[in-house]
């Protein structure tokens, strides 16, 4: 087994051309450089450096082994850095990445309860619609929605369901009407997200129903499609979280079952059980679910008191089942 700090000082040596320089780099004296060289050289039993007037050249045999000198490195310091996780406690910041949707509607509300159980986590938030790259070091965590995660090596906690249903705003509905059936959708003036959010199984339904009528505006933000139906440019698809608790729109479908979405707190596998990860898991995964059916209980009262204004049309007829 070699030892770690004699690894140390061949990369130092190796990178500084001379004992002198790593020791610097180091923060030891030469003396120890240079031992920890040659105790290094015993145990492989090869020269790694030639000594000359102007430093210390590395050999064929040494050049060779400093790759894996850094994959060790790296994994010291990876070692350390958990370790110093582990000993902060429940402490230190977060990096949460979601949409904007997500973020003030689920995380920013339940902030409060979290930060009085856990007072000295710092939960910074990275707002976007665009799906940061958790693996690369981007974010801490992220709360991510869709039919499904893509397959990774990260580890996901589900939090709920989403049903989508379409609507659109009580002044439209005044002054175009509402559609009684999926057929009428291309008399209609339809939201959409854009392209580069990719074709959500919303859209998707709308678009075949609507006989791939080309929407009046697109944004490639949800929380921007929500505030156009809200003012009253078309219909677009929506959570029922989202749409049922909103005086201002009206119900125009029932559930698209079709388009159901999910929800998950996503993390990296060795960030997952530091204590101030695992605090933030255990608590928003269960709170947002209670919110959740909150919402959900609202939003049904709410639709009933709207039954006569509107009769949201079945998405349960034909190829839908």
């Amino acid at each position: 087994m070699f030892d770690w700090n004699d690894l140390k000082a061949f990369l130092a040596v190796a990178r500084g051309g001379s004992t002198l320089a790593a020791s610097k780099a180091l923060g030891v004296n030469q003396t120890t450089v240079a031992r920890r060289i040659e105790s290094l050289e015993q145990n492989l039993g090869f020269k790694l450096f030639e000594r000359g007037q102007t430093g210390s050249r590395v050999t064929e045999a040494g050049q060779s082994l400093i790759g894996e000198a850094e994959n060790v490195e790296r994994a010291a310091i990876r070692f350390a850095n958990l370790a110093a996780m582990q000993m902060r406690g429940v402490s230190g910041a977060l990096r949460l990445t979601t949409t904007e949707l997500v973020a003030n509607v689920m995380v920013i509300p339940a902030l409060g309860a979290f930060r009085a159980i856990h007072p000295d986590v710092q939960v910074d938030l990275m707002v976007t619609d665009r799906s940061l790259d958790l693996e690369g070091g981007e974010a801490d965590l992220a709360i991510r929605t869709g039919q499904s995660l893509a397959t990774s090596d990260l580890v996901a906690r589900k939090i709920c369901d989403h049903d989508i249903a379409l609507y659109c705003s009580r002044e439209y509905a005044v002054r175009r009407g509402v559609p009684a059936a999926a057929e009428d959708l291309p008399h209609h003036d339809l939201i959409d997200v854009s392209s580069e959010m990719g074709e959500t199984p919303a859209a998707a339904w709308v678009k075949r129903h609507s006989g791939g009528k080309i929407p009046i505006t697109r944004s490639n933000s949800m929380a921007s499609m929500v505030y156009a139906v809200k003012a009253g440019l078309g219909i677009g698809a929506l959570p029922t979280t989202i749409g049922d608790i909103d005086t201002d729109l009206l119900r125009c479908s029932d559930v698209i079952l079709e388009a159901r979405i999910s929800s998950w707190i996503v993390t990296r596998r060795e960030l997952k059980d530091t204590p101030r990860v695992r605090a933030f898991i255990d608590f928003m995964a269960p709170h947002l679910q209670a919110e959740i059916r909150k919402l959900e209980e609202q939003g049904r009262a709410r639709i009933a008191a709207d039954a006569a204004i509107v009769v949201p049309f079945s998405t349960r007829t034909g190829s839908d089942g």
